[in-house]
């Protein structure tokens, strides 16, 4: 690839573990945004161990397989931005499917000058009433905060290899560590547009099981999230 149109590519991260049933909606949603917006683009997804058919899915989509074997988020990540080649990076949960209004406003925050960044997120779906109320309190407090949510994140290349990426001593808030680390080196947005997430783990377990999970999580603090163990409900 030529250095000028590595200096205009899109690349999309995608960490996926056994994501069959979510993937083709994801990459297709995906494919739909970036080329409304015009700009080269490419797909990465990083295939952390999967047992089902998400790299056979990947790769039909037109989408570039790296196979690695973390099981953690943050590792799985930093290998598909490793393997990426664009000027810009763009992470989407492989059960999160994207609008070219929310791609679009995150170029454009890029070309501006921003460093990175977030956007507002809407989940599919019922979800209990408990969660309702918590997601709701989340949103306010990420947006006020400027922090991005996992499942949509982007940044310039320079900016995340100059931080070291994410965080891979962390199983969990990884997202929040980089954007501050993020936002140190400049303006960090969060969008108004909105992504559409799956609220499957909100549907699987009950309010009991993750508030429990908050609460010890609020008594551990940063120890908790280097625990593999405590978020079991997570992984």
């Amino acid at each position: 690839m030529d250095p000028q149109t590595a200096r205009r590519l899109i690349s999309f991260v995608v960490p996926a573990w056994n994501e069959e049933r979510w993937l083709p909606s994801t990459l297709e949603s995906i494919r739909a945004a970036a080329s409304a917006c015009g700009r080269p683009f490419e797909i990465v997804v990083a295939d952390d161990a999967s047992t089902d058919r998400t790299a056979e899915i990947a790769q039909a989509a037109g989408a570039r397989v790296v196979a690695v074997a973390h099981r953690q988020i943050a590792a799985t990540r930093n290998s598909g931005a490793k393997a990426a080649a664009g000027e810009y990076l763009l992470f989407v949960d492989a059960d999160t499917r994207v609008t070219s209004d929310a791609v679009g406003a995150a170029i454009d925050a890029l070309d501006g000058g921003a460093v990175g960044g977030g956007s507002a997120v809407t989940f599919d779906g019922r979800t209990p009433l408990w969660s309702r109320l918590v997601l709701a309190w989340v949103v306010f407090t990420f947006r006020h905060l400027r922090l991005a949510a996992g499942c949509f994140l982007f940044c310039r290349r320079v900016d995340f290899d100059a931080v070291g990426g994410f965080d891979t001593s962390l199983f969990a808030s990884e997202e929040i560590e980089l954007s501050r680390a993020l936002g140190r080196r400049g303006p960090f947005v969060v969008l108004r547009q909105p992504v559409l997430t799956s609220a499957r783990k909100l549907r699987a377990y009950g309010g009991r099981e993750h508030l429990g999970l908050l609460f010890r999580l609020a008594l551990t603090g940063k120890r908790g999230v280097r625990s593999r163990r405590l978020l079991g409900l997570w992984y």
